[in-house]
């Protein structure tokens, strides 16, 4: 098909969802490259949808799933396996004592929902608390969580949803009288508000360790602990959302790892599958039984079905027994080296977060004034491609344009710093060339 049908045919059949497509037409993926049309290849640092942890075509997923599709893919939900099971009692091993629990969904939005459905059902409460640049999904409840984006024109949200603000070290207003971040009065204004708008029935927080699509803002060391004190004081359970940041991405296995604090309550997706529609919610059985008791329902079409399952195991297995936890650390500490010497370098740079192999970069128009690069990133981003990086910038209003850098954990060192190189250059290009910001 030429490029100018298949555009064409593009925009006369496929409906349109909020993306603006790269141009380019993608033939085949393997490890952390894709592939367009002309056999050029692409550095993937958005590991897809921030989901191929193990990179593309891995071939221990496409083994579980060659065999899973042949013998065992999808059952009647209220039929089970033995792979669900097996990757339960998997899971259970990885996490503290009391997160034992699973059930085996599909989505990051589906998983989020369910937890929300579990939260109110045991606590009785309705009311849930998000940050103000979170995304947790487009499905009703998840969609009226989800602040980053995306709120309207669609009519009213569900009640109860409140929002906290994002700890977003670099740009709040709340500053001690040295100037450093004061994320412990902002965290108490926040709650200071939340009790204000409540009419007494709290029942969850449901936030993200690292906020990706919020522009990689990383919740200060201490921070969590504190929230979950005021979780505890207000009868509210945490509900922490690990679609992007589980299973090995942060440095850690889960990102909550770090603060030692357990959420009541853990959504996994994206990473869960490697790239394939997995996802599971997490939570004690003293929550599980009570929640049974009341009679909780979610009850869908592909819940715990044994493909889902075997993709989750065999993830969980590859990552343990390749070390990539202990990878994703250390070319984490090579990446961040990479992006504060680019901070150094470039006055554009004005600022570099996240952790493991999770970070990103602030484009500002001024450092001082932290004025928004919204055009530069855009820029940025294209030259990027023409040079055989993918890239994705998050820009919301307020901000600069943030880059995700999420390469697969399989990324060799080569690889990573070819992207960086490749990064490094575009911004000398662009910013260079006297682009206007």
């Amino acid at each position: 098909m030429a490029d100018d049908t298949f555009w064409s045919d593009a925009e006369r059949y496929l409906a349109g969802y909020g993306a603006r497509y790269t141009p380019r037409i993608i033939e085949r993926a393997e490890g952390s490259f894709v592939y367009d049309e002309t056999g050029a290849a692409i550095l993937d640092f958005t590991s897809g949808q921030m989901s191929a942890v193990l990179g593309h075509g891995h071939p221990d997923i496409v083994r579980a799933v060659s065999e899973s599709v042949a013998s065992l893919d999808h059952l009647y939900s209220g039929m089970l396996s033995r792979p669900v099971v097996d990757f339960a009692r998997a899971l259970a091993q990885t996490l503290p004592e009391a997160l034992s629990r699973t059930l085996l969904l599909t989505t990051g939005a589906e998983s989020n929902e369910a937890a929300l459905r579990m939260a109110k059902l045991y606590t009785g409460g309705h009311e849930v608390v998000s940050f103000d640049r979170s995304w947790h999904g487009m499905t009703s409840g998840a969609a009226g969580l989800t602040f980053s984006a995306g709120r309207r024109g669609y009519g009213p949200v569900v009640p109860g949803s409140f929002t906290l603000p994002s700890p977003d070290a670099y740009r709040s207003p709340f500053r001690k009288a040295d100037g450093s971040y004061d994320w412990e009065a902002e965290l108490d204004y926040g709650f200071a508000l939340v009790d204000r708008q409540s009419t007494g029935a709290l029942a969850a927080c449901l936030i993200e360790p690292i906020l990706s699509s919020g522009g990689i803002i990383e919740l200060p060391l201490g921070y969590l602990a504190r929230l979950k004190q005021k979780c505890v004081e207000r009868g509210m359970l945490l509900i922490l959302d690990e679609a992007q940041t589980g299973l090995g991405r942060t440095g850690h296995l889960y990102a909550f790892e770090r603060d030692g604090v357990a959420p009541d309550i853990l959504t996994l997706s994206k990473t869960l599958g490697a790239g394939l529609p997995v996802a599971a919610v997490v939570t004690s059985p003293e929550i599980d039984d009570t929640c049974r008791e009341r009679g909780y329902l979610f009850f869908t079409t592909h819940v715990n079905d044994p493909l889902a399952a075997t993709v989750a195991l065999t993830v969980l297995e590859v990552i343990q027994r390749d070390g990539l936890v202990e990878r994703a650390a250390a070319l984490g500490g090579q990446l961040r080296e990479r992006l504060l010497g680019m901070q150094e370098r470039h006055e554009v740079v004005g600022d570099v977060r996240g952790r493991g192999l999770l970070q990103g970069i602030e484009l500002v128009a001024d450092r001082t004034t932290k004025a928004p690069a919204d055009a530069l990133g855009q820029a940025v981003t294209a030259a990027c491609l023409e040079r055989g990086l993918h890239l994705n910038i998050v820009q919301l209003p307020g901000m600069g344009g943030v880059f995700r850098i999420a390469p697969p954990l399989t990324v060799t060192g080569a690889e990573l710093h070819r992207g960086m190189d490749i990064l490094d250059a575009s911004i000398a290009a662009v910013a260079g060339a006297g682009h206007r910001p």
